[in-house]
């Protein structure tokens, strides 16, 4: 029986570098130190610079590297679980001690893909920014899209930007009330504030995670979650359907 053309293909060289490389961090590096320069660790390893790249981009993807401003390539500590759930995902105003808290508000069109999702338009709507901290490591950006039609009691509150608009357009949400929700999770990199906010550098590899919330028979709000690729480990305790996405094409697994 022959080979298949998939067992004749040769092992990319940045690939196995990569395994020789995560041996290394697990003998002769601990989690936060610093690894060597470039230079130095393309010639330790006999490669050339662009092959070494290739390596450490596909570690730092996997979670065994975090690139840092100032500092440099370390060696990262193990994922942290990070659920993702209703239960999670609470409108109460951000108070302290709870997971996701508010940073500002403004009103501004919603990207075109968000647009339809709500069903807006090219209308402004209330963009809420929040930051997400787990174990006092800030691991996720959101931009949390609600619709005026969502909150219609938010203009009689005295809260004209900022934080504190941020809070009232939750709390009004939180009035409203969730009653479903539907939600992707897709590779992406990091946008310039997202990554400021994260300590992490542009275009690093983040998990993308958009939730749309039902209410009323519509949408009320869209969620779009940026988490660090690096440190994260997602969990779905009670989401119902996973997404799978090919190319253009969508199907639903449950």
């Amino acid at each position: 029986m022959g080979t298949t053309q998939l067992e004749s293909v040769q092992e990319p060289k940045y690939w196995h570098l990569k395994t020789v490389l995560s041996e290394a961090l697990d003998s002769d590096f601990a989690v936060g130190e610093i690894l060597p320069n470039e230079r130095d660790l393309a010639a330790r390893f006999g490669v050339a610079r662009a092959t070494l790249r290739q390596a450490l981009e596909q570690l730092e993807l996997e979670g065994r590297l975090q690139r840092r401003r100032g500092v440099g390539t370390t060696v990262a500590p193990p994922r942290v679980g990070v659920a993702v759930s209703t239960s999670q995902h609470e409108w109460e105003g951000g108070v302290a001690g709870e997971a996701w808290q508010p940073v500002d508000c403004v009103s501004e069109a919603a990207p075109g893909a968000v647009a339809a999702m709500l069903g807006t338009g090219s209308g402004p709507v209330h963009v809420v920014r929040r930051i997400r901290d787990t174990h006092g490591q800030a691991v996720a950006a959101e931009l949390l899209y609600v619709p005026a039609s969502s909150v219609p009691d938010l203009s009689a509150i005295d809260a004209p930007s900022g934080t504190v608009r941020a809070r009232a357009v939750l709390r009004e949400l939180h009035r409203l009330g969730v009653e479903g929700q539907d939600r992707s999770v897709e590779l992406g990199s990091a946008r310039a504030d997202d990554a400021r906010e994260l300590d992490r550098l542009p275009g690093a590899p983040v998990l993308v995670v958009t939730t749309r919330y039902f209410a009323a028979g519509g949408t009320a709000a869209v969620s779009v979650a940026t988490y660090r690729a690096d440190t994260c480990r997602l969990t779905f305790g009670d989401s119902g359907a996973l997404e799978i996405r090919h190319d253009e094409q969508q199907r639903q697994a449950s």
